[in-house]
């Protein structure tokens, strides 16, 4: 039997029509000014971390294989079917902008409107979704 947090899951899983709204947002309004890009670094660091995080309450509750890096939560929970194929090289394009955002911020090119800003409301939607149908899928209820 697993033990799936699934609240944990769920806590996470509610912040990510949030960050979509936001990217949504930045997305249609997006002038460059500093503020839009300190929020756009924000939302995209959020939506790595809420990703990652709920992938490795998956790992965990339903005893995965470890993961060795952010990537390869991608990599784990694609191949056990967590979400559609489609969705992978987007989630893992996301992942790979946590080292930029966290340890190179000073780099970070705040006045230009990255390309997964408009490409990941839809992503995370759907993934959103795909995990809820997991965990039906999965434990029922």
């Amino acid at each position: 039997m697993y033990y799936v947090n699934r609240e944990q899951i769920s806590i996470r899983l509610a912040v990510i029509p949030d960050i979509a709204e936001a990217l949504s947002t930045l997305s249609r309004s997006w002038s460059g000014e500093l503020l839009q890009g300190l929020a756009q670094e924000r939302a995209l660091h959020l939506a790595v971390e809420t990703v990652t995080d709920i992938g490795s309450y998956l790992i965990d509750g339903f005893i995965m294989r470890d993961a060795s890096s952010y990537e390869d939560i991608i990599e784990i929970i694609a191949g056990e079917g967590v979400f559609p194929a489609e969705l992978k090289e987007t989630l893992l394009e996301l992942v790979r902008l946590r080292r930029p955002l966290v340890q190179d911020y000073y780099d970070w090119t705040r006045e230009m409107l990255h390309p997964l800003t408009q490409q990941l409301p839809e992503s995370l939607v759907s993934f959103k979704s795909a995990v809820e149908a997991y965990l039906l899928q999965e434990l029922g209820e």
